[in-house]
């Protein structure tokens, strides 16, 4: 346990101690003779101050040593119930041993020990409320500890079956656009084979990044890789896709999920008309609110090409997974928007 340490029992028994002690400063302040309540003899301040000195080193010594007996027998394995029976029982036996050696020893080397001895006697309640006290704090130390230990676990626990699940969806992410490249790259070769050849050396870059493992990326590098993905696009497409980046540098250091805007880029070329006659408009935005959007106009295909269905979907999820913030989705005035948020670098 993190907080049942030496330092802790230290610091507490020194508490303790202080203030089990206020009342004979108090008296001692006042002038009063703090040891013998009724006492006829002339005060004696300097014998006072003896006594409460010898009372505060017992005092700090009997709860160190009992903090102590309680931590190392709390992390004994043991059935809970039979662990707090032995830790009473072991804690008033170690109480009234030490108690009677230190009262003992304090009557030894008091200057009036005949004087004194009934109250130093009298001391053995004192020491066991000290050792209920140690009881209880050691207790709730411990089950606080144990609470704090089960939810980091439980947080651990969490994190890591996110990650597993970040990391099986981004799994699908990469066959996903493999599969659509070699599409696109068979129906180049059949059409123009020196715009295939481009379409192979643009596509290396483009795999390169892709088999990156970072989880998140620098906006500038995502664009980068973007920008490449989407001269693939415009080798295919020629000026049937148009593309406009409003891409303010101060987010180039802001962090993004890997591959975002190149899935959403794919989605609105597979869902939407790219022609000469309806050319496919699409927009990159920063915006002020630490986000990104991508736009296009709405100009669905009839039938739409078959997918796996895991564009915005995915995305999402893995925006959920990886930092609990999600992306949104506008239509409005014929108008396709998705927001990714960015996280400051």
């Amino acid at each position: 346990m993190q907080r049942l340490t030496y330092r802790t029992a230290f610091f507490l028994a020194l508490i303790i101690s202080l203030l089990l002690n206020v009342l004979f400063l108090i008296m001692i302040l006042y002038g009063r003779n703090a040891v013998i309540p009724g006492d006829d003899h002339p005060p004696r301040p300097e014998l006072s101050m003896q006594v409460m000195l010898m009372h505060f080193i017992f005092n700090f010594l009997m709860a160190f040593v009992l903090y102590i007996l309680n931590f190392r027998m709390l992390r004994i394995e043991m059935k809970p119930k039979l662990r707090v029976i032995a830790i009473i029982v072991a804690t008033f036996v170690a109480a009234f041993l030490l108690s009677y050696l230190f009262s003992t020893i304090q009557i030894y080397f008091s200057d009036a020990a005949p004087r004194y001895k009934p109250i130093v006697r009298g001391g053995l309640v004192r020491d066991f409320f000290i050792a209920v006290i140690v009881i209880l704090t050691s207790q709730l130390m411990y089950i606080s500890d144990k609470q704090q230990q089960t939810a980091l676990e439980n947080r651990t626990l969490l994190s890591e079956n996110m990650r597993t699940r970040y990391k099986a969806l981004k799994n699908q992410v990469d066959p996903h656009f493999l599969f659509n490249s070699l599409n696109t790259l068979n129906s180049l070769i059949k059409v123009d084979t020196d715009k295939a050849q481009e379409y192979v050396q643009q596509l290396s870059y483009v795999f390169r990044y892709t088999l990156q493992t970072q989880e998140v990326i620098s906006l500038e590098e995502e664009m980068r890789f973007t920008r490449a993905y989407c001269n693939l696009m415009q080798i295919r497409y020629g000026d049937s896709l148009q593309l406009d980046y409003r891409i303010d540098e101060h987010y180039n250091t802001y962090r993004i999920i890997p591959l975002s805007l190149q899935t959403l880029v794919e989605n609105a070329i597979k869902h939407n008309v790219v022609s000469q006659k309806q050319p496919l408009a699409i927009t990159f935005a920063t915006h002020a609110d630490d986000s990104i959007s991508i736009s296009n106009p709405i100009q669905l295909k009839k039938e739409a090409e078959d997918g796996e269905g895991i564009g915005l979907t995915n995305l999402a999820e893995r925006y959920r997974l990886m930092w609990q913030r999600g992306i949104t989705v506008k239509q409005d005035h014929g108008v396709f928007e998705v927001v990714i948020p960015l996280m400051k670098g």
